[in-house]
């Protein structure tokens, strides 16, 4: 069975936003360990990095649907998000737009207390995760309620306008202290 965010986005018609609010997902994720060990997917080798999930991708952007992602973070930024930030131009060469917000830029914002997707302004993913970053059991939501659909819409919205796309953001990290 394909995961729910696939499936939602293979339907999808017009448009599927993603807003990702976490500083950390799935700590035990094989490809996040072996970035820690420092592998590092090389663009030119899109065979090494492409998945499912590039496929769906580039399949709804064919079809008309404008896939966008915004990326609200803590700066300095942790490793998993330095881990996703050197990830996304696979995003971006499926066709996805994805801009980051420092989360300093984002306190006024009204946002839903977790990270969602929104297909076609009609229907939300929302993504329940533990306290240490795994998807909960029972993680994921579908709500097509007008009031959380719109509150999903106009959250992204705001973000969106306000998110630096990923081609001029340069994030802050934090150096690795100098051994004494």
């Amino acid at each position: 069975m394909q995961p729910p965010a696939r499936s939602a986005l293979a339907k999808a018609r017009r448009s599927a936003v993603h807003l990702e609010m976490r500083d950390s997902y799935t700590p035990d994720d094989p490809e996040f360990i072996a970035w820690q060990r420092g592998k590092r997917l090389v663009p030119s080798d899109q065979a090494s990095w492409w998945g499912g999930w590039h496929d769906v991708v580039r399949g709804a952007v064919a079809r008309g649907v404008v896939v966008r992602r915004v990326r609200i973070v803590s700066e300095p930024i942790s490793d998993y998000v330095r881990y996703e930030y050197d990830g996304t131009f696979a995003n971006i060469a499926v066709g996805e737009a994805v801009r980051w917000l420092p989360r300093r830029r984002a306190t006024d914002l009204a946002l839903p207390g977790t990270d969602f997707w929104l297909f076609d302004d009609a229907l939300a993913l929302f993504h329940h995760f533990t306290g240490d970053g795994q998807l909960d059991e029972d993680g994921r939501e579908y709500a097509g309620d007008a009031v959380r659909v719109k509150l999903c819409a106009d959250a992204f919205a705001a973000a969106w306008r306000r998110a630096v796309p990923h081609e001029d953001y340069r994030p802050r990290v934090t150096l690795d202290p100098m051994p004494t």
